[in-house]
């Protein structure tokens, strides 16, 4: 696990930096940050749009007295897209603009439901509930 963060914050950052001096090459360096720039801006609106829909299905679900499991994974997801948008570079705001889109949120979240039923079924994670006070 601690090998994959190492690989993930030091290959990621560098492959983000080499795309940015490619496109900077071909369009421009001021043109590359005003596309970081708006990118930025586009995906914190849309995280917003988003994040306000699935708080309002959040409260629907509860006040039908409903478990809200599935929009609180959205919303999850829909927050981890706003962080990686915030964060300069093309394929994180690839990766989160799949993470705002609806429709590739859905796919994303059918394949961590998967994922996570194999690791309880292989016993790697445990679930405990805890009821009472402390």
């Amino acid at each position: 696990m601690l090998g994959r963060l190492v690989l993930l914050f030091t290959i990621v950052p560098l492959v983000e930096l080499f795309i940015l001096i490619k496109i900077g090459g071909q369009i421009g360096g001021f043109n590359t940050i005003l596309l970081v720039i708006m990118t930025a801006v586009l995906g914190a609106l849309l995280a917003r749009l988003q994040g306000l829909r699935t708080l309002q299905q959040i409260q629907l679900s509860l006040s039908q007295g409903q478990i809200p499991a599935e929009e609180l994974i959205d919303g999850v997801l829909i927050l981890a897209g706003g962080i990686l948008l915030l964060t300069p570079g093309v394929l994180t705001d690839l990766f989160a603009l799949v993470l705002l889109f609806p429709y590739t949120r859905t796919h994303f979240k059918r394949w961590l439901r998967r994922r996570f039923d194999r690791m309880v079924l292989s016993g790697d994670v445990r679930l405990r509930y805890h009821r009472g006070g402390f």
